[in-house]
């Protein structure tokens, strides 16, 4: 009886805890609705435009393996004239990683390269070439 006891507290206990983790994730359920500022309700005149040297949406491209040697997480590729932070989604499984965009000689069209971090952080095999959704931040 002891020992139910005890693990009756254990588990209300945890609850709390993966109540207030939940919380913190999501932007926690509150019973009251919070008060928003009267500015914060006004709509905004003009959204802010894409970086200059960035755009909005996803572009496509295929990539293969790029220099293991290379350190970090980044993507070589010919969508980019300047390198910029994005992000590289793999649709076919939704894995998504942050990268640095790197310039690569070619058309826009071109194939790109993908370092061996960033591959594994998208959990793709190196050995295959892969479809990528490219996003600029």
């Amino acid at each position: 009886m002891k020992y139910v006891l005890i693990l009756a507290f254990a588990l209300v206990a945890g609850c709390d805890a993966v109540r207030s983790t939940t919380d913190r994730v999501f932007g926690g359920t509150s019973a009251e609705p919070e008060a928003v500022p009267v500015a914060a309700k006004a709509p905004d005149k003009d959204p802010e435009p894409a970086a200059a040297d960035g755009w909005a949406g996803a572009k496509t491209t295929i990539a293969g393996l790029g220099d293991p040697n290379t350190p970090g997480r980044w993507l070589q590729t010919p969508l980019v004239e300047t390198e910029i932070n994005g992000r590289v989604v793999v649709p076919r499984t939704g894995a998504q990683a942050y990268v640095a965009l790197v310039p690569a000689p070619g058309p826009e069209g071109g194939g790109s390269r993908l370092s061996i971090e960033a591959m594994r952080a998208l959990l793709v095999p190196y050995d295959e070439l892969v479809e990528l959704e490219v996003y600029s931040d």
